[in-house]
């Protein structure tokens, strides 16, 4: 069993340099251990996922440019989360507004190659299948 995902869960990036945090809006009307639950729809850029610093991925444009600029030296850049589809797998028992609610062993994929996973549930309390 795994852990409900909650508002203020620490996230990491695989190409990011420092972790973020999931920010849920009190929409699903749903709380576990207290802050709002998330469910698998909560993965929308810059709103419930932010920055993760800088981006060591040199499949983003902008890290990419600034790589070639510097004569082939990777060069990170500021991060802008690019993720274009809903956390994976979710619990396929328990549903938040009729969706998948969010636990802790769900990835979510950046378009620029990186893979968010979920370090912290920001709850230690409500455990989900």
């Amino acid at each position: 069993m795994g852990l409900q995902v909650v508002a203020g869960a620490l996230l990491q990036c695989s190409f990011g340099a420092a972790p973020s945090s999931l920010n849920v809006l009190p929409a699903n009307l749903t709380n576990a251990g207290g802050p709002p639950a998330a469910n698998i729809m909560d993965y929308a850029p810059m709103v419930n996922i932010m920055p993760f610093g800088m981006c060591n991925s040199i499949a983003n444009p902008t890290v990419a440019a600034a790589t070639a600029a510097a004569l082939g030296v990777l060069t990170p850049m500021p991060c802008i989360p690019n993720t274009v589809a809903p956390w994976a797998p979710g619990s396929p028992t328990v549903m938040i507004a009729n969706l998948p609610a969010l636990n802790d062993g769900s990835t979510c994929m950046c378009a620029w190659a990186g893979v968010i996973k979920i370090n912290m549930a920001g709850q230690a309390t409500v455990q989900i299948a």
